[in-house]
């Protein structure tokens, strides 16, 4: 039991040192992740667009 407790207590302890973001830091990293997220989506989909038209092709 003391070990969980001292795993607990040292978590915390640990928590307490980190340097948060501030808020306009996570907006814009929340900002830049949905925006490369959506880049990402457009570009597989368009891959995927490509391949298929591609496959199409072939099989017919």
């Amino acid at each position: 039991m003391t070990r969980t407790k001292d795993y607990f207590q040292s978590a915390i302890g640990e928590m307490r040192k980190v340097t948060w973001p501030t808020k306009q830091q996570t907006i814009q990293y929340g900002i830049f992740v949905i925006a490369m997220s959506i880049g990402l989506m457009l570009f597989l989909g368009v891959l995927d667009y490509i391949f298929n038209a591609g496959i199409e092709n072939i099989i017919k």
